[in-house]
């Protein structure tokens, strides 16, 4: 049997297990399963890499996607670049690092695009932030991340209460990479004063559960063009499934 899973933690709010055991009952695949590894420290993985022989692939979800490039025998120039990796194809002991969620979010994104979209403000500075920027940056589009305090080293980075009604209103793609709004969190969002968006707006946020989050229904409020991750998702997980079929790298 063929093993692929996913680490993370925690997982409860897990996409990638009810896909790949979908496909492979859709797709009569008898041969492979995906399992849940909920890891609480990045000091497990090495263990359960040990304890799993016959793992062939791994997708890495928060907060690992950074943590993880360290134990990687070989990274992709995106992996490299973003210094963050969700994908992970095993074979003969080596570990080979992808990064999976710059395509999904690359192709997803682009549906709703408009010409005028030319300023982002990216929210949050992990993992899938970096892939987020990663794709910014060659879509040519101006970005500025932004946390909740400072972090070292992110030359484009501002605090929430930094933003001032200028940034907001000409910054009309808003990304949230957090995790705020997040099934079972649902009332939460990021503090940002949504009376200043209106129809230029888009505001893209990378939580699927739900489908709608307060993110994104407050942007819908005033008319913004709003798109949660589920597509996204979609699309990096077969990008996953190609990687673990081909040939490394």
């Amino acid at each position: 049997m063929r093993i692929f899973g996913l680490i993370g933690y925690p997982l409860s709010h897990s996409f990638s297990r009810k896909f790949f055991s979908e496909k492979f009952t859709r797709e009569g695949i008898n041969d492979c399963a995906y399992e849940n590894f909920e890891i609480s420290t990045i000091n497990e993985f090495e263990k359960l890499i040990q304890a799993t022989p016959s793992l062939e692939g791994l997708n890495v979800t928060i907060p690992f996607k950074q943590e993880v490039t360290g134990f990687l025998h070989w990274k992709n120039e995106v992996v490299e670049t973003t210094g963050a990796c969700n994908c992970i194809r095993i074979e003969n002991g080596k570990l080979y690092g992808y990064n999976t969620d710059t395509i999904g979010f690359n192709r997803s994104l682009k549906k709703k695009l408009l010409p005028h979209h030319k300023k982002a403000l990216v929210l949050g500075t992990g993992g899938a932030a970096k892939a987020v920027n990663y794709v910014l940056n060659h879509l040519q589009i101006e970005y500025v991340n932004v946390s909740r305090k400072p972090i070292p080293g992110i030359s484009r980075e501002i605090q929430y209460h930094e933003i001032t009604e200028d940034i907001l209103k000409s910054h009309t793609l808003i990304v949230n990479t957090t995790p705020l709004g997040m099934y079972p969190k649902t009332d939460t969002a990021p503090p940002l004063n949504y009376d200043l968006l209106g129809p230029g707006h888009y505001l893209y946020d990378l939580v699927y559960n739900p489908e709608k989050t307060l993110f994104l229904c407050k942007g819908e409020n005033k008319g913004a063009i709003i798109e949660n991750g589920h597509d996204m998702l979609i699309i990096q997980a077969e990008e996953s499934w190609k990687i673990w079929n081909g040939s490394a790298p």
